[in-house]
């Protein structure tokens, strides 16, 4: 049975939310929490390995039913093999993406279906989805001007995407904030990164609080 605190964070490319994720992480160990922070796709090796085909600019064929399924794959390993046993352990769990990437990317924007890629994830992860999602909302247009700023960051499939494909990402991600509200809190990323991780940080200690689980 969990016992420990599943946090995911999520948004389009360019939202800045992995930069607000590592600071996240390190406040949380500084104060003294058991903490674990990993990413998807990705984590474990096989996850790693399976992350590397999915975004590997070359791999321009790759149909989009394949790459939902590569998704929960690798999701269903990194799961079993390392976030399960760490809130078993009454840790906290922070993940650069989760099943939410899925249904804004595969299932709205690749017109899968939400419900459709959401079916496959139940089978690969149960019911183990997150207990908060933190979700870092921006114009696509914006993000995409930010990675294009961003010299040292690495440039995937998905990125070279067309606009129009990460304004369907962005609706997919709206539809989401009605569909999970109780779990999924937007924050608006545009702002400077110190606003946006001092807005960030509140929320999420108020929500560890809140469990008042003793996981320190």
């Amino acid at each position: 049975m969990k016992k420990g605190i599943f946090i995911t964070v999520e948004g389009p490319e360019g939202a800045g939310k992995t930069t607000i994720f590592r600071k996240l992480g390190e406040y949380l160990l500084e104060e003294g929490y058991q903490v674990l922070m990993t990413r998807e796709p990705g984590g474990i090796a096989i996850a790693e390995q399976i992350r590397e085909v999915i975004l590997d600019k070359e791999n321009t064929t790759m149909d989009a039913r394949t790459e939902a399924l590569l998704y929960a794959a690798a999701r269903r390993q990194h799961l079993v093999e390392k976030v399960k046993p760490a809130l078993e352990s009454r840790e906290i769990v922070l993940s650069d993406r989760f099943i939410d990437s899925s249904l804004a990317y595969q299932g709205y924007a690749r017109g899968l279906g939400i419900n459709e890629v959401l079916s496959i994830n139940q089978f690969a992860i149960g019911d183990m989805m997150p207990d908060l999602t933190l979700y870092f909302d921006i114009e696509p247009e914006i993000g995409l001007e930010r990675i294009s700023l961003h010299k040292g960051r690495e440039i995937n499939r998905l990125d070279l995407e067309k606009l129009e494909f990460h304004k369907k990402v962005h609706e997919g991600y709206h539809i989401l904030l009605n569909q999970f509200s109780e779990r999924i809190v937007k924050i608006d990323a545009s702002k400077a990164v110190e606003e946006v991780y001092n807005e960030t940080k509140t929320i999420l200690m108020n929500f560890i609080e809140s469990h008042s689980l003793q996981i320190k």
